[in-house]
């Protein structure tokens, strides 16, 4: 029994911080459960636990300086807490993390879903202590969902990336691709159904890129249309939302399917990162602007009240101002929803850090804000183009201000008073106005009279 086990009540508390993506919330839920097996109560991250678990990305600059801060919030709270480190950020830079002061353990890649064995074998230590392997040895799966804590669970389908996108970082926190077995993720999906959640989002590194690595080999035993095709069968799951996929993966059958699916809602983020194809040529994309566009118009082609919302970069090194503005009027003119505005922050190991043109930190502000700005008024004139329709609203179970919110299956977020019954139940309603706020006001419509 190590001193940290001694001191610790009968019923240890561990307490979890996610950083960065749905897949990380996937997999600290995992984590979570793990803890739970082996007889911890998990409690709120602002209560006195036992043992802290922060779970950290790498993919802006911001998520790095974080894990300090969050440190300090946890020990604040209970200075002879365990704290451990997991996720991108630890298998990056584990000695960085390990310095922290008050950082005990730092898990890499392949160790992260062992932790409860590496709690009980350390103590309190002055320095933290380090289990990272070579993220070639990160080439075997293991399966995550989140729930409990949310209306929704992310559902994690597939893991690592073999692109070569000369920013990113990823491959090399994660290794290569892989998925989960197909029996697998209908297993976790008749799970998450059991527990009464409506929703079901998809998750993963590159999702489109489901069946490679299936069974530890390159070739793909399921492609990610029958992955789809087999959720939407599964019984008791209202919605199920693919999350961030890559428009070169992502085919006509696939969004034909789900214009017609029983579950799917008409929802997709795609990815675009520039509307330069100078730029996206020294991104090591596997597209050009003229595909992007193609599914974007495929997807209004069939799903007209579709949302979709875009992920773009801005600042990578040679964007000068033409080529800036290439990607202002291309997005411009998209049927798109929203965007995901980053600003470029160079990346050790990548060879976009290495390469010239570097675009000063001022004018990728300046840039950053202007696509802010557009994806202000795209989110308005999607929210416009749905008025007084009806659709469906799954509500969520948080009280904000005396009003409960919700999104609807094409991702309105809509408020109406609060009222608890309403909590995880889906409800049909009719759109009426745009508040102040920029949310959906709605109206309940009985479902006999529901008509689009």
């Amino acid at each position: 029994m190590s001193q940290l086990n001694e001191e610790i009540s009968s019923t240890p508390k561990v307490a979890f911080y996610t950083l960065g993506c749905k897949l990380n919330f996937s997999e600290t839920s995992t984590i979570a459960r793990s803890f739970q097996n082996d007889g911890y109560e998990r409690v709120d991250f602002e209560e006195t636990a036992d043992i802290y678990v922060i779970n950290t990305c790498s993919v802006t600059e911001n998520a790095d300086k974080q894990f300090k801060q969050i440190v300090k919030k946890a020990l604040k709270t209970n200075p002879k807490a365990f704290v451990a480190a997991v996720g991108c950020y630890a298998q990056l830079k584990p000695e960085e993390l390990a310095a922290v002061d008050g950082v005990d353990l730092v898990l890499g890649a392949t160790e992260k879903f062992k932790l409860t064995e590496y709690i009980h074998q350390l103590e309190k230590k002055d320095h933290g202590e380090i289990h990272s392997c070579e993220i070639e040895d990160a080439n075997f799966y293991v399966g995550s969902y989140s729930i409990g804590d949310r209306t929704r669970a992310f559902l994690k389908v597939q893991d690592g990336c073999d692109y070569k996108c000369t920013y990113c970082t990823i491959p090399l926190a994660r290794g290569i691709s892989r998925s989960d077995t197909l029996e697998n993720v209908l297993k976790n999906a008749r799970e998450i159904a059991a527990q009464g959640i409506q929703e079901i989002v998809l998750t993963g590194v590159n999702i489109g890129d489901y069946g490679k690595g299936e069974f530890g080999n390159k070739k793909h035993e399921h492609t990610f249309l029958e992955l789809v095709q087999a959720l939407d069968q599964i019984p008791g799951i209202s919605r199920l939302r693919i999350s961030s996929i890559e428009p070169n993966l992502l085919k006509n059958e696939t969004i034909q399917f789900v214009a017609q699916s029983n579950a799917f809602v008409p929802h997709f983020h795609i990815p675009l990162q520039s509307g330069s194809n100078t730029i996206l040529k020294k991104m090591k994309r596997r597209y050009l602007r003229e595909l992007y566009q193609n599914r974007v118009e495929a997807i209004k082609s069939v799903m007209p009240h579709a949302c979709i919302g875009v992920d773009v970069i801005v600042g990578f090194p040679g964007e000068t101002d033409e080529l800036f503005l290439e990607t202002y009027h291309f997005l411009h003119s998209l049927n798109i929803a929203y965007l995901h505005v980053f600003t470029y922050s160079e990346r050790e190991n990548t060879e976009a850090a290495l390469m010239e043109g570097v675009v000063p930190m001022d004018v990728r502000n300046k840039r950053s804000k202007m696509l802010r700005s557009l994806s202000v008024k795209k989110r308005r004139q999607f929210y416009e183009s749905q008025l007084n329709t009806v659709r469906t609203v799954l509500f969520e179970g948080e009280n904000k201000e005396g009003y409960i919110h919700g999104f609807t299956e094409n991702y309105v977020k809509v408020k109406t008073p609060w009222n608890p019954e309403l909590v995880n139940t889906l409800h049909t309603v009719q759109l009426t106005e745009i508040d102040q706020d920029g949310l959906m006001r709605m109206e309940f419509v009985n479902v006999e009279e529901a008509v689009n």
